[in-house]
């Protein structure tokens, strides 16, 4: 058996995630301005792009686009799995999810427009939503998602 993982910790005004594999992280402030994709897949098509052979439209569009390079796995390669910690300076929520979502909005704008509007407050029923629209776009492929609200600077537990 094999996997990949995603996983969101926020404390302190701070955002930390760390990945293997290609499921991925996506940060959208609650107004909308500047989403972000916090992730880079372990896949074949994201080494494609990184060594500039090819544009990540090309790559996606190769069948070989999903073959994960990175897995967490009695076979697996020896590797380091991924963290990197971001400091939002707004109030948003943090999308942990499989390719079986991102596989049906793929940049961080189209995450945004699809995540309801009061994800913080409804981050469940928000997952249901988001899991809905993969579903509703074929769901070809096993479809995980979480959310995580983050308070903004200064507004969490433990801020003074």
């Amino acid at each position: 058996p094999a996997c990949t993982l995603v996983s969101a910790v926020v404390a302190d005004g701070l955002l930390v995630v760390g990945w293997v594999g290609d499921s991925r992280a996506y940060w959208v402030p609650d107004d909308r301005s500047a989403p972000a994709r916090l992730t880079e897949d372990d896949s074949w098509a994201a080494q494609m792009v990184a060594a500039g052979l090819m544009s990540e439209a090309q790559a996606y569009a190769d069948e070989r686009a999903h073959a994960i390079t990175g897995w967490l796995g009695a076979d697996a390669y020896e590797l380091e799995p991924h963290t990197a910690s971001f400091k939002p300076d707004r109030p948003g929520v943090v999308v942990v999810c499989t390719d079986g979502l991102w596989n049906y909005a793929e940049t961080a704008e189209q995450m945004a427009e699809i995540l309801p509007a009061d994800a913080a407050t409804r981050p469940l029923h928000s997952a249901r939503v988001l899991v809905g629209h993969a579903l509703d776009g074929g769901g070809h492929d096993n479809v995980t998602v979480a959310l995580v609200p983050f308070p903004g600077p200064g507004t969490g537990a433990g801020s003074g």
